[in-house]
C-alpha cells in the first residue's frame, strides 16, 4: 500500500467531517450566535481575557492542545497495525475530538468562561465539582512535569533544537508588540518570524548547546527541567498577547510548514508502508482493546484538549460564531498531525516489513520509548525527499516536537494558576486568586513530583514519569466526563444530544476497561506498585460518582434553562 492513498484518505475525511458535521453541530446542535457578548468582550482586561482573532486564537489553541501527544500516540499504536490506528485517528478526530473540543470552547463561553471543572457545579451538582477539580489538578500536574522531561530529553538528544527554541520566545513577543501595541498587520511579521526561526534552524545544527555532564550536581536534564519551570513560571504571567498568542500563532505557522514537508516529501519519495495493516504481536504487548483508545488519545480525543477549551481559549474568543473554527478546525489540525505521524513511522522508517520489525518496531518496550525517535528519524527521511540534508531535517523535526511540548507546558502551567484560583474562590481562600502565589504553588507541585522522585532509569527530574502511566485513563475519563456536562446541558436546553452522549458512552466504557486492568495490575500483579493503584482507585471512584450524578441530571425534564443561560449563559 502507497502511504499517499492513506494521508488522501485521511485529509478528505477531515474536509467532509469540517464542512458538513461541524455545521450541523453549529447550526442544529449548539446554534452559535453571531451577536452573543463573549467572556473577552465583557471581562477584557488585556492580560487573560483579549478579544482575538480567530486564527490567532486557533493557532494558540491548536498548538497549546497538540504538545508530542498526537506525535508519540500514533507512532506506538501502530504497533498492532496501521489500520486500527488510521481508522481512529480519522474518524476519532470526526466524531469524537471535534466535538469534544468544539463544545467544551462554547459551553465555557456560554459561562462566562469558566473551566469545564467549575461547571459541573452549575450544570450537573456543587458534589462533583470538587471531584472533577482532583482529576482534572493531577491531570495537569502530569502533564506539566513529564512534558518538562520530555523536553528536556529532546534538548541533551539533539542539542541543535536549543538555539531556535529559545530564540522564538523574544521573536514571538516583538510580534505580540507588533500586531497589539502598534496595530500592525497580521501576516508579514509571522512570515518574518517563520523565516528566522528556520535560519536559527540552520544555525542551530550548526552550534549546538550541550551542557555539562553535572551543573550544580544535576545533570543536563535535570539542569533543563528546572529552567522550563523558572521559564513557565514567567511566562503564564504576562499578558496572552505579549508571549503566548504569537508564540502559538507561529508554532501554527510552524506546524502547517511541517505538515507541507511531510506530504510533499511523501508525494516525491512515494514510500510503500512497511508496517503491517494488522500485527501479529508478540506476548507482553497490551491488547488492542481498550488500550489502543488510551494510547492514542490527543489525534482522536483528549479531556486535556477540553481543560485549554474551557481555561484559555474561551477567554479569548472574539465570537461565538468562532468556536467552529477554533476547536473543531483546531481538532481537525491536531488529526492531520496524528495521521502524519502515522505516516512517517510506518511508511518513513524502512522500505520492507522484515526491516521495520526487525530494526525499529521489535517489541511493545521499543515502540512505545523510541516513538518520539522513530518520528522525527522518518521526517528527516521524508524532508530528504525534499533535498534537505537528514541532520538539518533532524532539527527540524525535533524543533516542531519541542515547540508544541513547550506550548502545551505553558499553558498547563497557566491552566493550573486558573484552578487554583477557582479553587482559592470555592472555598473562600482569597490569596490562592491572586496570580503570583496560584502560579507559584502551581509550579512548586510540578518541581515537587519531577524532582521528589525519579523513574526506573529516568534520572533526575523525571519524578512525573512515575506516575505517568495514569495519564492515559485519566486523561480519557476527562474527555468522558467532559461530554457529561456537555450533554447534561444540552438536554437542559431541550437540544439533541446523541453527538455528545454517543462518544461520551464509548469513552466510559473503554477507559473504565482500562483502568480496572490497569488497577488488577498495580494491585494484584508479580510487582505491585501501591501507590498508582491508590491513586488509580481514586480517580475511578471519582469518576464513577462523577457519572452517576450527571446520570441523575440527565433523567431530570428538559427544557429547564433559563432566559438568560439561552441568551446570555448567565
Amino acid at each position: 500500500m502507497k502511504a499517499i492513498f492513506l494521508a488522501m484518505f485521511g485529509l478528505c475525511a477531515y474536509v467532509v467531517g469540517y464542512w458538513f458535521y461541524a455545521k450541523f453541530l453549529a447550526e442544529k446542535v449548539f446554534r452559535l450566535d453571531p451577536a452573543f457578548r463573549t467572556p473577552a468582550h465583557e471581562f477584557s482586561d488585556g492580560i487573560d481575557y483579549v478579544p482575538t482573532n480567530k486564527h490567532v486564537l486557533w493557532g494558540h489553541h491548536f498548538t497549546s492542545v497538540a504538545g508530542a501527544a498526537p506525535i508519540v500516540g500514533p507512532a506506538i499504536a501502530v504497533f498492532w497495525g496501521w489500520v486500527p490506528a488510521l481508522l481512529w485517528v480519522v474518524f476519532g478526530t470526526i466524531f469524537f475530538a471535534g466535538v469534544h473540543d468544539f463544545g467544551t470552547l462554547w459551553i465555557s463561553a456560554r459561562h462566562k468562561a469558566r473551566s469545564i471543572g467549575a461547571l459541573t457545579e452549575v450544570v450537573v451538582s456543587k458534589r462533583t465539582r470538587a471531584l472533577f477539580m482532583i482529576v482534572i489538578f493531577l491531570l495537569l500536574l502530569m502533564v506539566n512535569a513529564v512534558f518538562a522531561i520530555v523536553i528536556a530529553r529532546l534538548f541533551v538528544k539533539f542539542p541543535g533544537s536549543v538555539i531556535p527554541i529559545w530564540f522564538e520566545i523574544p521573536v514571538a513577543m516583538l510580534v505580540g508588540w507588533v500586531i497589539y501595541r502598534r496595530q500592525g498587520k497580521l501576516l508579514w511579521p509571522s512570515i518574518g518570524a517563520l523565516v528566522a526561526l528556520y535560519v536559527m534552524v540552520w544555525f542551530g545544527n550548526k552550534m549546538p548547546v550541550i551542557l555539562p555532564e553535572s551543573l550544580g550536581g544535576l545533570p543536563p536534564a535535570g539542569v533543563w527541567v528546572l529552567v522550563l519551570f523558572a521559564y513557565a513560571w514567567a511566562a503564564s504571567r504576562l499578558p496572552v498577547w505579549l508571549l503566548l498568542q504569537p508564540r502559538d500563532f507561529i508554532n501554527s505557522h510552524q506546524l502547517i510548514v511541517g505538515l507541507g514537508v511531510l506530504y510533499l516529501g511523501l508525494a516525491i519519495g512515494n514510500p510503500t508502508v512497511a508496517a503491517p495493516a494488522l500485527a501479529e504481536v508478540p506476548a507482553g504487548t497490551p491488547p488492542i482493546f481498550p488500550i489502543l483508545f488510551i494510547t492514542i488519545a490527543c489525534g482522536a480525543i483528549s479531556g486535556f484538549h477540553g481543560l485549554v477549551s474551557s481555561g484559555t481559549s474561551s477567554k479569548q474568543l472574539d465570537k461565538e460564531t468562532d468556536a467552529k473554527f477554533v476547536g473543531y478546525m483546531g481538532a481537525v489540525g491536531e488529526g492531520a498531525l496524528a495521521l502524519g505521524s502515522i505516516l512517517v513511522v510506518t511508511a518513513g522508517l524502512a522500505a520492507t516489513q522484515a526491516d521495520w520489525s526487525a530494526n525499529f518496531y521489535t517489541n511493545w518496550k521499543a515502540a512505545s520509548g523510541g516513538a518520539a525517535g522513530f518520528f522525527v528519524t522518518g521526517l528527516a527521511n521524508m524532508a530528504a525527499n525534499l533535498g534537505i540534508p537528514v541532520a538539518v531535517g533532524q532539527v527540524f523535526a525535533a524543533v516542531i516536537v519541542v515547540s508544541f511540548a513547550a506550548t502545551t507546558m505553558d499553558t498547563g502551567v497557566r491552566l493550573q494558576r486558573y484552578i487554583i484560583a477557582e479553587l482559592g474562590e470555592q472555598y473562600g481562600i482569597p490569596a490562592l486568586t491572586r496570580p503570583t502565589l496560584s502560579t507559584t504553588l502551581a509550579v512548586a507541585a510540578c518541581l515537587l513530583l519531577a524532582f521528589g522522585a525519579s523513574a526506573p532509569g529516568g534520572g533526575v527530574g523525571s519524578g512525573g514519569l512515575v506516575i505517568w502511566p495514569l495519564f492515559g485513563t485519566t486523561n480519557q475519563l476527562l474527555a468522558a466526563l467532559s461530554l457529561i456536562v456537555i450533554s447534561v446541558y444540552l438536554k437542559r436546553l431541550g437540544r439533541r444530544a446523541a453527538p455528545t452522549l454517543v462518544p461520551m458512552v464509548f469513552l466510559l466504557i473503554m477507559t473504565t476497561w482500562a483502568m480496572l486492568q490497569s488497577l488488577g495490575t498495580w494491585w494484584l500483579g508479580d510487582t505491585p506498585n501501591y501507590l498508582m493503584g491508590s491513586l488509580g482507585a481514586v480517580v475511578l471512584v471519582a469518576s464513577l460518582w462523577m457519572t452517576g450524578e450527571a446520570w441523575s441530571a440527565l433523567r431530570r425534564p428538559s427544557g429547564g434553562a433559563t432566559a438568560a443561560e439561552e441568551s446570555t449563559g448567565g
